[in-house]
């Protein structure tokens, strides 16, 4: 059977109604979230709501914390956020980690043909046999295809002519002028009465909201292409220097006066403008006053976000994040021998994919020996945000280390205390347990006879099929399982291709990792490194997940589109776990079946596991800053540490833990969103237990998923999964899910092993 692939074949009929929806949903003006403070800021490269100012432990607030706005003020810097790191390394974030695309993609790829015009795609023809397959699998994809794959068209989308276009300046001039128009008309005026301006006010407000986003959601992501261009850094400093003045002396108040509202106050604007107020901003409003218990008094928060922009701890973790992007390190090209500096993409790509172990430990040891030179760098900024950390805790009363994120989050304490400790237990059983089965394989398939970290992420390779796709061909995989489960999610993935709102080539100069940014108004747009691995293609499931998501659900308006991080995920992960299925149905051989579910299970431990694994390591650093400085070395210790508590011991199940001792140096999570990281664990378990909900009834299941997902922020997560049946509040759903999730793959995949004989 042949299939035609391009970027231009799919259906382009979508894309203006698309489009449509888009200037639709910005005319009524429907606000954006105050819940997207909770993701990554793709200006700051830094989380709304982590902007501290500095380590140092005065007891002057406004020199030691972070604005309450840049935490909980709907106009903090969510308008501009992604759902990822865009500084993260492939192999330190799960959702890159994706072995779960291993032969299953192989195997759709070496069952078909493919052909395009495109220059970027290569045509590969294999009819079942064997000689073809192996062909396809050493085939790489070139210099010149990487070069010719789709950019995004951000001057199209936000129309603007580049990012030093004079439009800018004169739409942010207008900005201000509404800014202190907005402050003068309704500071101190809140309060129900005889005007009852509340919904005057959210509306002016939103109106703001939304032209602030336009402005610069263009021109950070334009930067995150032109990191080495220092006038392009210059051009975003800027316009955030002006952003931090609008905030701090003219928007800071407002959502300060919202928290502080009497709820007497708020009920009786509630009953006012045929309930209005109510039915569109209830959720926002019950947002901003989440935050009372932890505002300061608005003279120190207003100062802190004017300060913002100038001087603290953001300055420190961007720089971390440019320097980390620049990061070059020798690898020695297979065909012609000679020795070249790459990016950390291409490295970590080649280790991740490379079926010879002796090739991944080389790697590892290359990756673990640069980053030695990087972790004073790495050391200083962590210093910076969990000193700053620290402060805002101890000011603001929060209760614990994670506190402050889980009140962000609208998740107790104690769920994720729960959420932790099942990992800890039950999670690293089923870890152990999986890790030895995968020992046992690579001996029976590779000769393995020591197992180390390098091997943790490799391929079972026993399949038939392929381990590079064009761009075309990874478009086509993912819209077949999207269009399974959903036409629906398939139409909006199939207009975010169209409409060029993908940027695809791992360049050199660009943010390393992947996102998708929600750019309200204008967007999703997804930045990506693309080099054709397996994982990629995943990372093309994932990151189209959120772009579906934010589609869904900006009819919640600016203010209340954005999910909580516990929801976040939902999309992303379940757009991979339903192409997965759709691939894992097709498997052709006992042999394709086994490789596919062994790499979605390393792909829920990468998500679980080793997730709350980073989680322990950061607790392990803040509580050590409590007490002053915490050198490198300190942080190698801990990162140790946290390898044994979640792995086990050397020779336990690793026989080695060689070139590992410096990989914490280039986790940027740690740095751009603190204790962010159960969030993943969060939500795979949450996909698990609804992937689980749909194999048992899927009548009926599109439409309650697409309900979750168009609800954006305006649900909690308990609320959310009530229709699914689902109870998380449970003592035992963490671990039912993990058993039921991890362990009935884990279950599949021994019986496979032993049918093979991989297993005795």
């Amino acid at each position: 059977m042949n299939h035609a692939i391009s970027s231009t074949s799919l259906s382009s009929s979508s894309s203006s109604s698309f489009n449509e929806a888009l200037k639709t949903t910005t005319m009524k003006k429907t606000a954006f979230s105050a819940a997207s403070r909770r993701v990554f800021n793709v200006v700051f490269s830094t989380p709304k709501g982590q902007n501290q100012f500095s380590t140092t432990t005065s007891v002057k607030a406004t020199t030691t914390m972070s604005s309450k706005s840049s935490k909980n003020s709907s106009f903090g810097f969510g308008r501009w956020w992604c759902l990822t790191s865009q500084q993260q390394p492939k192999s330190s974030r799960h959702h890159l980690l994706r072995n779960t695309f291993t032969k299953q993609l192989s195997f759709f790829k070496a069952s078909s043909s493919y052909s395009s015009s495109s220059s970027s795609s290569r045509a590969v023809t294999v009819a079942g046999a064997a000689s073809s397959a192996k062909e396809a699998k050493t085939s790489s994809m070139t210099p010149e295809e990487i070069a010719s794959q789709p950019r995004w068209e951000l001057e199209r989308h936000f129309e603007y002519d580049s990012p030093n276009d004079g439009k800018i300046d004169r739409e942010m001039d207008a900005i201000e002028t509404q800014c202190k128009e907005f402050k003068a008309k309704y500071e101190g005026k809140l309060k129900a009465g005889e005007n009852n301006l509340l919904l005057e006010a959210i509306e002016m407000f939103e109106e703001i909201d939304i032209k602030l986003t336009r402005a610069l959601s263009y021109v950070s992501l334009a930067s995150d292409t032109r990191l080495e261009d220092a006038k392009m850094q210059q051009r975003k400093a800027q316009l955030m220097q002006r952003y931090g003045s609008f905030q701090g002396n003219f928007l800071q108040w407002f959502s300060l006066e919202i928290a502080n509202l009497e709820e007497d106050d708020v009920e009786k604007q509630y009953l006012l403008h045929d309930g209005k107020l109510k039915t569109k901003y209830k959720a926002f409003i019950e947002e901003e006053r989440r935050s009372k218990p932890y505002n300061l008094s608005k003279e120190v928060e207003r100062a802190l976000t004017v300060r913002s922009a100038f001087a603290g701890k953001r300055q420190v973790v961007e720089f971390y994040g440019n320097e980390l992007s620049r990061l070059r390190f020798p690898m020695k090209d297979d065909e012609s021998g000679e020795t070249k500096e790459v990016n950390m993409e291409v490295l970590l790509a080649k280790m991740t994919s490379s079926k010879d172990t002796k090739t991944r430990r080389e790697c590892m040891n290359i990756l673990n020996e640069g980053l030695v030179k990087f972790e004073r760098t790495c050391a200083l900024s962590l210093n910076m945000v969990a000193g700053s950390w620290h402060i805002e805790n101890t000011e603001r009363g929060f209760k614990n280390l994670r506190s402050q994120r889980n009140v962000s989050n609208n998740v107790p304490d104690e769920a994720v205390d729960s959420l932790l400790t099942a990992v800890k237990t039950t999670g690293v059983d089923l870890c152990k347990k999986y890790y030895r089965l995968k020992k046992g394989i690579l001996k029976e398939t590779q000769g393995l006879e020591e197992f180390t970290w390098a091997d943790r992420n490799a391929t079972i390779d026993i399949g038939t099929g392929s381990d590079s796709y064009s761009w075309e061909q990874a478009v086509q995989i993912c819209k077949d399982g999207y269009e399974k489960f959903s036409p629906t999610m398939a139409k909006h993935f199939t207009d975010m291709v169209e409409s060029k709102r993908i940027d695809v080539p791992a360049a050199d100069g660009k943010r390393g990792g992947a996102y998708c940014s929600s750019s309200y108004g204008c967007g999703p747009f997804q930045l990506l490194n693309f080099t054709g691995t397996q994982r990629d293609v995943a990372t093309l499931a994932h990151e189209s997940g959120h772009g579906v998501h934010f589609i869904l659900s900006y009819q919640q308006g600016i203010l209340q589109y954005h999910p909580p991080l516990t929801l976040a995920e939902t999309a992303s992960i379940f757009g991979e776990m339903i192409v997965f299925r759709d691939l894992l149905e097709r498997a052709p051989s006992d042999q394709d079946r086994l490789q596919m579910i062994m790499g979605k299970c390393d792909d829920i431990i990468n998500s679980v596991v080793r997730q709350c694994s980073f989680d322990a390591f950061e607790a392990k650093v803040h509580e050590k800053r409590q007490n002053g400085q915490v050198t490198p070395e300190e942080m190698t210790e801990a990162w140790k540490e946290c390898m044994v508590d979640y792995y086990g011991e050397e020779g336990d199940v690793y026989d080695s833990y060689k070139d590992t001792s410096h990989l914490w140096a280039y986790v940027s999570h740690f740095h751009n969103v603190p204790f962010y990281v159960y969030s993943y664990a969060f939500a795979d378990l949450v996909v698990g237990a609804l992937y689980g909900v749909y194999a048992k009834q899927p009548e009926g299941f599109e439409e309650k998923l697409l309900d979750l997902l168009s609800a954006g922020g305006t649900k909690g997560f308990v609320e959310a999964l009530a229709p699914f049946g689902l109870d998380p509040a449970s003592d035992t759903f963490w671990s039912d899910a993990l058993t039921a999730h991890l362990g009935g793959l884990l279950d599949e995949a021994e019986q496979l092993a032993k049918k093979l004989n991989y297993q005795k």
